[in-house]
């Protein structure tokens, strides 16, 4: 007499990095609602602008749709003044900004001279400070300067601020480009500017892109200094701007959120410009330097 025996089945083995049905569901609900969560606020933010002021704490969509609260930014405030301000401040420092930060990270990547583990530690302490601590100080060699209420002290101070920060991030964004480039550059007769010029800085697309975005968001949405060192309507920039629409009594939401919209329109380009180069320019600075 025989027996037919029939063995269990061998459990699945999943491969490394598989994740089972129920891991998948429980991340991409996760993700979900992460997206959910970081989309909300400025979907709702641009709904409002939308809306008249009346409505402004409605939790409805528009019902009443409406331009007014645009059409009284650009037409009855100084917005224009500030959007001049904000292009004149952040323009220049930009431009200044990743010039000096990419002429400093290459040359603490490069050259070894005396002094030069102070520097890189004096760029790593001045990020340590809070900007609270910061603006007496600051107010009060601005005003022995003469420079409150004039564009030129913003931009020295937004450059104390993102210099340190671009110009670390750059030294490990040239490290990884082989010195081999500059010595060919200078047997074919360059300078050491001119190779760094000509020969390194095209190569460092990437990481010049993050410093000019990084000093670019300095600039444009700094909201503490701007409000303390320019005074009057009509030297403020955006960001101090925004602060006309709130005070200790009342707030024009429709307004604060339509001059918001608008402020976010331009940083918005800026990423769209810069983003393809924001992911490897970041990486090589943080894992390089």
């Amino acid at each position: 007499m025989s027996t037919n025996t029939q063995s269990a089945p061998a459990p699945k083995v999943r491969a490394r990095g598989e994740r089972s049905p129920l891991a998948s569901l429980g991340l991409h609900l996760t993700l979900l609602v992460a997206t959910l969560t970081a989309v909300f606020p400025p979907l709702w933010l641009v709904i409002t602008s939308f809306k008249p002021k009346t409505d402004a704490f409605d939790t409805s969509v528009v019902k009443n749709f409406t331009f007014g609260n645009y059409s009284h930014v650009l037409g009855d405030t100084q917005f224009l003044a500030w959007l001049g301000n904000s292009l004149v401040v952040v323009g220049i420092t930009t431009v200044i900004g990743v010039f000096i930060s990419a002429t400093t990270g290459y040359a603490v990547s490069r050259f070894r001279f005396p002094g030069l583990r102070p520097l890189m530690w004096l760029l790593l302490i001045t990020q340590m400070f809070p900007v609270a601590v910061l603006i007496v100080p600051l107010y009060n060699l601005l005003a022995s300067l003469g420079m409150l209420n004039q564009p030129v002290g913003l931009v020295i101070t937004y450059l104390t601020v993102a210099v340190p920060f671009c110009a670390w991030m750059m030294k490990g964004y040239f490290d990884g480009i082989p010195a081999e480039i500059d010595e060919a550059g200078r047997v074919d007769g360059l300078t050491p500017f001119g190779t760094f010029w000509r020969l390194i800085m095209p190569l460092a697309k990437p990481g010049l892109a993050v410093t000019a975005f990084y000093t670019f968001i300095t600039g444009w949405g700094e909201v503490a200094y701007a409000s303390a060192f320019m005074t009057g309507e009509e030297n403020l920039t955006l960001a101090g701007g925004l602060q006309t629409f709130v005070n200790q009594y009342t707030a024009d939401w429709g307004s604060l959120t339509a001059a918001a919209v608008l402020i976010a329109a331009p940083a918005a380009v800026v990423f769209g410009l810069v983003q393809r180069h924001l992911v490897s320019g970041l990486t090589a600075g943080a894992t390089k330097s």
